[in-house]
């Protein structure tokens, strides 16, 4: 199953500048997602970080690793954003292999360790031309809005 960014946004709150998926490319229901990122010199991080040797924020990569997480948790559940939220708690083992430039695309793999509605804790990880770029742990929780 594909989802465009039309189908995306109906699903997570994030707009611009801070929606940092384009497409989800695969899913299957608490098993696995994988969505996509293309990183454009247009994006305003890129003004500060850093002049004449643009790299894509660490901290961006996780965000964006962590609402592809979103997408999985609402599409598992068969929730709707008009009465559910996914709240990003925390992350564990992040490590940052490789730098992402502006023309890179960048594949989000997240796999479930376990997914629950109170607490879920998600295997991601973030490809570049097939090349592991981050990786990480990520813990999210869904909450009655």
């Amino acid at each position: 199953m594909e989802m465009n960014i039309m189908e995306i946004m109906k699903l997570i709150p994030h707009r611009y500048p801070f929606l940092l998926v384009d497409k989800i490319v695969e899913f299957v229901p608490k098993e696995r997602i994988v969505g996509i990122k293309n990183v454009t010199i247009n994006e305003p991080f890129f003004q500060g970080h850093f002049p004449g040797h643009p790299i894509m924020p660490g901290a961006l990569l996780l965000e964006a690793m962590a609402q592809v997480g979103c997408v999985l948790m609402f599409k598992s559940f068969d929730l709707t954003p008009e009465e559910y939220v996914v709240y990003f708690m925390g992350i564990d083992k992040a490590r940052f292999r490789k730098p992402v430039r502006p023309g890179d695309t960048v594949k989000f793999v997240l796999e479930p360790k376990v997914i629950k509605k109170k607490l879920s804790k998600l295997d991601g990880k973030a490809y570049v031309d097939e090349e592991l770029v981050c990786e990480a742990e990520l813990m999210a929780m869904i909450v009655r809005k």
